[in-house]
């Protein structure tokens, strides 16, 4: 089943009172166009992002955001007791030899000093750890959540091109009834041009080899051939192939060739009608191709 490129997945966690969010976006493009853009704590894991967007979407214009945000701002800290001793120390030795007066409320003096938390290095360690691999773990999910997306816009568009396809087979094969009627007009014009034209003889068996001839150049049968095996080829490679975008775009380009060959062979304004509608739907076909992975 055929993917489109374009494509929404979002998704959150929660690690260490903070909350990840991670949005994709998805849109149609020739190649891959990556964009990932996050917090500069993050930094370390953009690598492993980048190869695992590369592998999982294939192509297409992708842009991902994540942001990160406190969700408490409570939580607890070690005062570093040797820290708040010295500060106290450093404050007492200039109250008394610059006779300034001590601070009225110690506490919260010594408290707004730098450095006066501690905290465990180690576990400071692992809570970055466990924030990396959330982050990769939400853009697991998001991605997750862009494909499903995909695919679903995949089913809709193979429901489009499957209409579009058994449109033109319908018309390819309206086309039969005027073939032979349109051969015997272009005889028949050029017999009686050629009995008009008084005091020139001619040999019927040479005007007999040229009207084949000239006939030759007008048959389709082959492009009528060649067309509806694209259309079944069409068919076969949604149905089967993976990733098939750039090869569904091939077929309607030589799609495009046999319709336009069957269109100036026509010599009939009811086939010129027809090609008219083909070129239409396939003209549809190509525009939506532009969207398939």
């Amino acid at each position: 089943m055929i993917q489109s490129m374009t494509g929404y997945g979002k998704a959150s966690l929660v690690v260490n009172n903070r909350k990840i969010l991670v949005e994709v976006k998805s849109l149609n493009s020739k190649q891959l166009d990556l964009s990932v853009k996050l917090p500069i704590q993050y930094r370390d894991v953009e690598l492993d992002i980048r190869n695992y967007i590369t592998a999982e979407l294939g192509r297409g214009k992708v842009d991902v955001y994540v942001t990160s945000e406190s969700i408490d701002t409570g939580g607890s800290a070690n005062l570093n007791m040797e820290v708040l001793k010295g500060y106290k120390e450093q404050i007492l030795t200039v109250s008394r030899e610059l006779g300034i007066p001590e601070p009225e409320n110690w506490f919260s003096t010594l408290l707004r000093m730098p450095d006066v938390y501690k905290q465990d290095v180690d576990l400071q360690n692992q809570a970055a750890q466990e924030e990396l691999d959330a982050v990769k773990e939400a853009v697991a999910q998001a991605v997750a959540s862009l494909l499903t997306f995909r695919n679903q816009e995949g089913a809709r568009l193979y429901d489009f091109f499957k209409s579009r396809i058994e449109r033109i087979g319908e018309l390819l094969n309206s086309i039969a009834p005027y073939e032979s009627a349109r051969i015997e007009k272009i005889k028949a014009r050029i017999v009686d041009s050629l009995q008009q034209l008084e005091g020139i003889e001619y040999d019927n068996n040479r005007l007999e080899q040229e009207l084949i001839f000239y006939i030759e150049k007008l048959d389709i049968t082959e492009e009528k051939i060649r067309l509806q095996n694209h259309l079944n080829y069409f068919m076969e490679t949604m149905d089967n192939a993976t990733r098939q975008g750039k090869k569904l775009g091939f077929i309607s380009q030589e799609m495009g060739r046999e319709i336009n060959t069957t269109g100036s062979k026509a010599n009939n304004a009811e086939m010129q009608k027809i090609v008219v509608e083909m070129k239409d739907n396939l003209e549809q076909i190509k525009e939506q191709v532009l969207n398939v992975l």
